[in-house]
């Protein structure tokens, strides 16, 4: 599987001729190659690069020295690429300490914008959880701090209230990655004021989120932070040893992970995707999807049905 995965992830474009692309009113067409993509939180007006980095499975690697050394490499081309968002969850293993041993001899500074999670139940084991993951990255606080899949949220979005007037973070989010919780994260999301960002599934395959999520997400004025951008890599599985479409140049893609990706990002409500990666060359190709030009909404329509034809 993995070496399947490793041969379509490096597939480079194929087919030299274009075919007309449309309206390009909705979105337009980045022309700028040289600068990186970012989003606005809607909340503050501070910039993100649109591609982070998620941290489940592939940072859980334990004290296992060789492990962490490649995770440092992983994380060096992520911040010389123009990343930022760096996201993980006490659920994760332990990523949060990985993580914070990285950061140790990176030392990336104002570059880094920290996202974790509080996935507890009661207030007091909230705190807990909470200090102990600041404790595990090596930071004074957090960027971002998530209720993870809603997990006693009503308690913790207090505590979160609290911290965020005391300076000891400065957004508050949360999180699902199941489909069935979307009705109750809706209702949280229209009626929480408190709430900065959230977090969910959408990608080219998995597009339930547009109904109503990304809509309300915009409404709200909320930053979104999208994870599973690859379906857990079912993404490549299915389009192995498929070519990319012959216009794919136009948006300047080389492979289906940033196929896959500038999709993703495309869409108008959505701030960051977060896949997440264990290779350096595979972390290269996810970054250079913040570069170059985006489809438009004609082009979006174009990508899904190329997808279904191949897959």
């Amino acid at each position: 599987m993995k070496k399947r995965l490793d041969q379509q992830r490096r597939r480079v474009l194929q087919g030299l001729s274009l075919i007309g692309l449309g309206s390009l009113a909705p979105l337009g067409l980045f022309a700028d190659t040289n600068s990186a993509i970012t989003r606005p939180i809607p909340k503050s007006g501070e910039q993100l690069p649109a591609i982070g980095m998620g941290s489940w499975l592939t940072f859980a690697v334990g004290d296992d020295p060789r492990a962490i050394a490649t995770r440092v490499k992983v994380l060096e081309a992520f911040f010389e690429m123009g990343g930022r968002l760096i996201d993980s969850s006490p659920m994760y293993g332990s990523s949060e300490e990985v993580i914070g041993e990285c950061l140790a001899r990176i030392k990336p500074g104002k570059k880094l914008f920290s996202a974790t999670k509080v996935w507890t139940t009661g207030w007091q084991q909230g705190v807990r959880q909470m200090k102990r993951s600041q404790e595990k990255w090596g930071i004074e606080g957090f960027d971002l701090m998530q209720i993870h899949n809603l997990l006693d949220w009503e308690t913790h979005i207090e505590t979160l209230k609290a911290w965020k007037a005391e300076g000891r973070i400065r957004y508050i989010g949360i999180t699902t990655s199941h489909g069935r919780r979307h009705d109750e994260l809706v209702e949280i999301m229209q009626n929480e004021a408190a709430l900065d960002f959230v977090q969910f599934t959408y990608n080219i395959e998995d597009r339930e989120a547009e109904q109503r999520l990304l809509p309300v997400a915009r409404e709200r004025k909320l930053a979104v932070i999208i994870n599973r951008p690859f379906q857990r890599g079912g993404l490549f599985d299915t389009t192995l040893g498929k070519p990319l479409p012959p216009w794919a140049k136009e948006i300047d893609c080389q492979n289906w992970a940033q196929f896959f990706l500038k999709f993703v990002i495309s869409h108008p409500a959505v701030t960051c995707a977060i896949p997440a990666t264990s290779r350096v060359d595979h972390m290269r190709e996810n970054m250079a999807a913040l570069q170059g030009r985006l489809p438009d909404a004609a082009m979006r329509k174009q990508m899904i049905a190329w997808y279904r034809k191949v897959s």
